[in-house]
């Protein structure tokens, strides 16, 4: 990004951290500024001068900016290390309040065909790597793996297969072996292999197709599919539970080739 695309992405995402426009324009603007005044932020930020005065209240309200009433005014900001913490445990706060208040929110009574076998979407590459971890998590007989990017053997996926129970059969594939090293080397207590399944991979395929991010299955009962965008890179996904039928047997087996039949628990 260039200086000016720096300025954009950092006033959008304090703005989705809770702070409206001007009050991250205006915070964004003291951070270029040793000092300023409310005529000097407004000449940087384009912010109307009598709004550069309500936007400061705010931030110093919440810690991010310090005022000097001196005449004019002096006006700068916090830290940016102090600024990153003060947010973050402000953002750290309204999740733990939402938690609580959803937490005591009485659950409807559900149909009588509530557990019946069903597909679901996900869209989001964090909703479904939280998604992953928590099937890995709840699995109590075995994981089965394979992972089509390297990009998803992130260090919050490495550490939940790292915490997996020694009872529980985790099997990892990769569809290159350069993937499965790095596997290995990731997660050494985990069984690891190269998928046969090649073909996912579309290496002989044009840049532009669909690429199969993550496959997922655990304890034959729950699985999740992902596929990569290849303009946004976004990742999707499919995912269902209280599978117990052949789908899921034809699945593992298509899972796990690759895999040394005599290290398969299932032969």
């Amino acid at each position: 990004m260039d200086h000016s695309e720096n300025i954009e992405e950092a006033i959008k995402v304090l703005q989705q951290l809770g702070l409206k426009e001007y009050e991250a324009r205006c915070f964004v603007g003291l951070t270029r500024l040793r000092t300023g005044t409310a005529k000097q932020l407004s000449e940087m930020t384009e912010v109307p001068r009598t709004r550069v005065y309500d936007a400061i209240r705010v931030l110093e309200s919440q810690g991010l900016v310090e005022i000097q009433h001196t005449s004019p005014q002096q006006f700068r900001a916090v830290s940016l290390n102090e600024a990153t913490k003060t947010l973050r445990d402000q953002y750290e706060n309204r999740v733990e309040r939402l938690e609580d208040a959803l937490s005591t929110v009485d659950v409807v009574e559900e149909d009588d065909d509530s557990h019946a076998q069903q597909v679901w979407s996900m869209l989001g590459r964090t909703a479904i790597e939280n998604r992953t971890n928590d099937l890995i998590e709840d699995a109590s007989e075995e994981v089965v793996l394979v992972i089509g990017d390297e990009s998803l053997l992130t260090d919050g996926l490495v550490a939940t297969l790292n915490d997996v129970d020694d009872g529980i059969e985790l099997l990892i594939g990769a569809l290159t072996p350069s993937l499965e090293e790095e596997i290995q080397t990731a997660v050494p207590d985990a069984t690891t292999f190269t998928s046969g399944l090649e073909w996912l991979r579309g290496s002989d395929s044009a840049e532009d197709e669909t690429a199969i991010g993550r496959l997922l299955l655990t304890d034959r009962s729950a699985f999740l599919v992902s596929s990569i965008m290849p303009d946004s890179k976004e990742e999707q996904a499919i995912f269902g539970e209280g599978f117990g039928n052949g789908l899921i047997v034809i699945a593992r087996r298509l899972m796990a080739q690759g895999l040394v039949a005599a290290r398969d628990p299932s032969q």
